[in-house]
């Protein structure tokens, strides 16, 4: 495993743990597999580990495991203050201090204000006093380094670095979003100040992956060197000195093993023309092919109507990603075999989606061609008797 500074000088692992995606068994995380995972990350190298408030269960799982297999000296626990949530003074230490109990804690090496989208979150928290709350936690060296994590434009994620002396940052970075999100301007400029930057989205939710188009996947099998559609992304991103760690949400061993050996292999400058070229090729075939850009992070949820709305749009991509049959096919067994109706059908515009999604996505509306698109009208009458013979 390959390490690199953060702003004091503390190594952090290249490769860092995200907790948001362990695997679940029924409705609840399955701590033997995620226990098993997270020992064996340890053990490779990974001593960064970053979950959240509202990221369910991730908290309370992550801090028994490291408890119960005395590995919390050996690691970084990165996690979140639920901003949105903050409507008062009083609440920030109340947010916090579950934190510490779910965590089983006495500290935070790397808090965050979680998913600051523009200046003007960050200005509330300024008139309930987070400026002294922090001082405060850092005096007590119950916060070791504080920073946030950003959704939103470049202009405004330039806005939000310059509000405060950050100890680091957070942004969604990938091949894919070189030219958005805080891309890479946002990177460089909290280089140039000296602020580390941790990387979420890798794998865009896996689009950079699994839900590659067909041409896309030609392109990395024509490649010839073995490399998989993940070691490129990831190799993409180690290959920028500027870029201090990497979140992947790992949830199997052998992708541990995977990701921790690029992580040991790949460092800056590794990328070739070649290689170059070749993400460049990807890039164009996947963007001819994406019609929503949505992550699957599951912020926009849960919707007042209850539209199940990252899956919807998994399906309406993989109309277009693989072929109309599957996103269909799979869009049909979502709408017809749950007790609910969670299709795009009902979504009323409320708008409460568009403020959460950290794409800046106009839901509503993609949600209207989602629905035209996956249930034509032979469909709907399909799955409308497929309900009527429910067996629930």
């Amino acid at each position: 495993m390959q390490f690199r500074d953060d702003r004091y000088g503390n190594k952090i692992s290249l490769l860092g743990y995200g907790c948001m995606r362990f695997t679940k068994k029924g409705m609840n995380i399955d701590m033997d597999k995620a226990e098993k995972e997270i020992i064996h990350a340890v053990e490779l190298g990974v001593n960064y580990f970053d979950t959240a408030y509202s990221y369910g269960g991730s908290e309370a799982a992550l801090g028994k495991i490291l408890e119960n297999n005395d590995l919390r000296d050996k690691v970084n626990i990165a996690t979140k203050l639920p901003q949105y949530l903050v409507k008062s003074s009083g609440s920030i230490d109340r947010f916090f201090n579950e934190e510490l109990s779910r965590l089983r804690t006495d500290h935070i090496d790397y808090y965050l204000m979680h998913m600051l989208t523009d200046v003007a979150a960050w200005n509330k928290l300024k008139k309930l006093g987070i400026e002294d709350w922090i001082a405060e936690k850092k005096a007590s060296r119950q916060i070791r380094n504080i920073g946030f994590s950003f959704h939103g434009n470049s202009y405004m994620f330039l806005e939000i670095l310059d509000a405060y002396d950050w100890d680091f940052c957070q942004i969604q970075y990938n091949y894919l979003d070189e030219d958005t999100q805080g891309g890479r301007t946002g990177l460089m400029a909290a280089a140039a100040k000296g602020i580390p930057v941790i990387v979420m989205e890798p794998l865009r939710g896996g689009k950079l992956v699994d839900m590659m188009p067909a041409d896309a996947k030609a392109l990395i099998t024509k490649e010839g060197r073995g490399r998989t559609a993940a070691e490129l992304a990831f190799r993409w991103l180690y290959d920028q000195p500027q870029v201090t760690c990497v979140l992947s949400g790992m949830n199997s061993l052998e992708m541990i093993d995977e990701n921790c050996r690029v992580a040991s292999e790949a460092e800056a400058g590794c990328m070739g023309e070649l290689e170059r070229n070749l993400i460049s090729s990807i890039t164009n075939a996947i963007n001819g092919s994406v019609r929503v850009p949505c992550t699957g992070c599951g912020y926009c949820m849960p919707c007042p109507q209850g539209v199940d709305i990252p899956t919807v749009f998994s399906c309406y991509n993989h109309m277009f990603i693989e072929n109309k049959g599957s996103g269909r096919a799979e869009y049909m067994q979502m709408m017809a075999f749950r007790k609910s109706l969670q299709g795009a059908g009902r979504c009323i515009s409320c708008g409460a989606c568009v403020k959460r999604c950290p794409q800046s996505i106009d839901i509503p509306a993609e949600l209207r061609k989602a629905d035209r698109a996956l249930l034509p009208w032979y469909m709907r009458i399909t799955m409308g008797v497929m309900r009527l013979f429910r067996f629930w």
